[in-house]
């Protein structure tokens, strides 16, 4: 994946703010919008803008608990690895996991609407699964920062 200073310039722009036309993206990173919409489209078939999204506030659409789960799997395999990452990837409670190294195997971010539910979920989606040793929940007290905006290292001029 190779970009140069000017889409540099585009991820930095569309990062903070991805709903601005491509004339205005266009003209602070010193292109046409013909120009702009080229380059998006490029950094987009070539994965290095993997999505456009919005952040919404999980209070505001009724899911005011927020927790971070340590998980530890019983054992390091391929297959439950993947079995464990399918079931992420397919409950939509968990917005966010994390395959780390360390004292965990995974980090999930989920949401709930009580810890009731939040309750009735671990035990469908953790105890239920014999391939999970264990789990520890963080429940988060505040939000400091909500954000997908990755550092943009500006490339060396060739």
């Amino acid at each position: 994946m190779h970009y140069d200073r000017t889409d540099a310039r585009i991820l930095e722009i569309v990062q903070k703010n991805n709903r601005l036309t491509s004339e205005i993206i266009g003209e602070l990173a010193g292109l046409s919008a013909t120009a702009c919409q080229r380059r998006l489209k490029r950094l987009r078939s070539d994965g290095i803008i993997e999505a456009d999204v919005s952040i919404v506030s999980a209070k505001a659409v009724g899911r005011p608990i927020q927790m971070l789960v340590l998980v530890s799997l019983e054992r390091e395999r391929a297959d439950i690895i993947d079995r464990f990452k399918k079931a992420i990837k397919s409950s939509a409670e968990v917005v966010n996991g994390f395959y780390v190294t360390g004292d965990a195997d995974f980090v999930l971010y989920i949401t709930s609407r009580t810890m009731e539910d939040y309750e009735q979920f671990t035990r469908r989606f953790f105890y239920e699964n014999p391939d999970i040793k264990g789990f520890k929940t963080m429940v988060v007290m505040d939000r400091v920062k909500a954000g997908f905006a990755i550092p943009v290292e500006v490339p060396d001029q060739d």
